[in-house]
């Protein structure tokens, strides 16, 4: 690679980079460049687009994100934003169903800003469904509504009293919709690992568990991608199964070569969406209801000491702050039990997903226990603010303390971004710039910091310290983007603080204004094998 911007820390002056054997070799200036490229085997011309690491997304689910990709948009991102149109929108999309296929499923339906009188039920699917199974789910998929088709299809046949879909009933639903041939299966994971690479993402780490997709799907996925070869980003994935003993922690870690851990979408709480997050005080907008608690702390000490004795990576989905409290009594009472116990935690590396509010007393055990947090940047830019849906939940005072990024980076607290995608999509460069323009200025971080958890952070998170930057023996994943201006950003108070002057040595980063266009991937590297390749080199 020649004529590239290189962003590198190490070598913040590079021009050009030699990559062998999937590593990088050689990074220096042009002038030095000429010796090396006399042997090498194939020379690309950057023409001054910038090369940096690869992205890795942090919490995904590949399956959901395919259906996802050819679903109905019922987001208000879209002008969904009355009953109205998302029955039109539900309508249009029943006319091409035929018998066999799959029910009719919709994305990102959110009526948190619709009028309460005005909400979506059960009947009014019906009446423009025709017969058809039509599977409407919230945009953050903790709970959802549908046709009456769609239980009957699912074979729910009990008596439905016209609530949302949750807990077991939503996960009969999912399941069914999951029950596809090993062929449509592999075909739509390609899809999604096409589509992340051709966005940049080297390394994707799914989030599965029942009613996400099955245990020998997982294997499938982790199998495929093992190989850098195979021309995919590489899956870490995670299991959400609840485990109390180490002999059960082993059979699902047999029964799933290569997992990472049991972690990930092992919901300890619900949404904020669904108004199923476990919260200490009530829900401004529904008086009375504090949320959901699937597990206790008795379960949560008990898969924390199981995951961590065999070896495994262990963590929990957690939004709510009393959720977050049960949560780390939990990882409290199993270090507790022995010296032994408390380093094997500390050794495997805990993660947990979302952590959306957090205090000083969490802070202090995340920090005591090495615990990491994969968050989700988006969330803030999607729900965030003082008119945003976690106010209308949460009310203000809360609503602003969510998505603590720089609080939790403040602390020292390993962090990686993610999509969590279907619930907002696979969009890296989205990411980094939630962080930059996070509603709450006082949680805003870095271009840098957002880049870099967004990158290395990911690794990190994975067990993996060695990967994720631009220097000398390190895995050649890597992304060549066309980026329109490029700088480097001293604070992180927006563009008063961007400037194009590298004198400093200070890695460039695309500019990312608070709404616009994201730079293009133009090569996406997986260990110096293309997975990406819109220059047809």
């Amino acid at each position: 690679m020649i004529n590239a911007v290189i962003h590198s820390g190490q070598h913040p002056f590079a021009q050009a980079l030699l990559i062998e054997n999937g590593v990088i070799a050689w990074c220096g200036d042009m002038d030095a460049a000429a010796s090396y490229q006399r042997t090498a085997t194939q020379i690309i011309d950057a023409q001054g687009a910038l090369l940096t690491p690869g992205f890795v997304d942090a919490h995904v689910h590949v399956l959901e994100t395919a259906f996802a990709l050819s679903a109905t948009s019922l987001s208000p991102r879209d002008g969904i934003a009355t009953r109205e149109a998302a029955l039109s929108a539900l309508s249009a999309a029943t006319k091409t169903w035929k018998p066999g296929d799959l029910p009719v499923t919709s994305i990102g339906w959110d009526d948190s800003a619709w009028p309460a009188a005005s909400q979506l039920s059960w009947a009014d699917i019906d009446a423009v469904a025709g017969g058809v199974p039509v599977y409407v789910p919230r945009a953050d998929l903790h709970s959802a509504l549908g046709s009456s088709a769609l239980l009957s299809w699912a074979g729910l046949n009990d008596n439905h009293d016209g609530s949302p879909l949750r807990g077991d009933r939503h996960v009969a639903v999912r399941r069914a919709m999951h029950d596809v041939s090993d062929a449509t299966r592999d075909q739509l994971y390609r899809m999604v690992l096409d589509y992340s690479a051709k966005r940049g993402v080297v390394e994707l780490h799914e989030n599965s568990a029942p009613g996400i997709d099955t245990r020998e799907g997982l294997a499938r996925l982790i199998n495929m991608t093992q190989d850098p070869v195979s021309g995919f980003p590489r899956i870490v994935g995670y299991r959400g199964e609840l485990v109390s003993t180490l002999e059960e922690a082993h059979a699902i870690s047999e029964a799933i070569p290569g997992l990472a851990g049991l972690a990930g979408d092992l919901s300890v709480d619900g949404s904020f969406g669904s108004r199923s997050a476990w919260l200490r005080e009530e829900y401004a907008d529904a008086p009375g209801n504090k949320g959901s608690l699937y597990l206790s702390t008795e379960q949560v000490a008990a898969h924390v000491t199981a995951t961590s004795l065999a070896g495994l990576q262990g963590g929990f989905h957690v939004i709510g702050d009393a959720a977050l409290d049960v949560v780390l009594t939990g990882y409290h009472n199993a270090a507790a039990q022995s010296d032994d116990i408390r380093r094997a935690i500390r050794r495997t590396g805990h993660r947990l997903e979302h952590v959306e509010l957090v205090d000083d007393d969490a802070l202090t055990v995340f920090t005591d226990l090495g615990i990491a947090v994969s968050a989700q940047p988006a969330f803030d830019a999607w729900w965030g603010g003082q008119q945003g849906m976690y106010a209308t939940r949460l009310g203000q005072r809360r609503a602003q303390r969510t998505t603590p990024l720089r609080t939790l980076m403040s602390a020292g607290i390993p962090v990686a971004f993610g999509s969590d995608s279907p619930v907002t999509p696979i969009s890296p460069w989205d990411g980094v710039r939630a962080a930059i323009w996070h509603h709450n200025t006082e949680e805003r971080v870095s271009a840098r910091a957002a880049f870099r958890a967004h990158s290395r952070g990911g690794h990190r998170v994975a067990g993996d310290m060695a990967t994720g930057e631009i220097r000398v023996g390190a895995p050649a994943h890597l992304v060549l983007w066309e980026a329109d201006e490029l700088g480097v950003q001293a604070e992180n108070d927006g563009r008063s603080a961007w400037s194009t002057d590298a004198r400093s040595g200070t890695p460039l980063l695309p500019y990312l204004a608070e709404q616009g266009e994201s730079p293009r991937a133009l090569i996406t590297w997986r260990a110096g094998h293309i997975i990406h390749n819109a220059m047809n080199i």
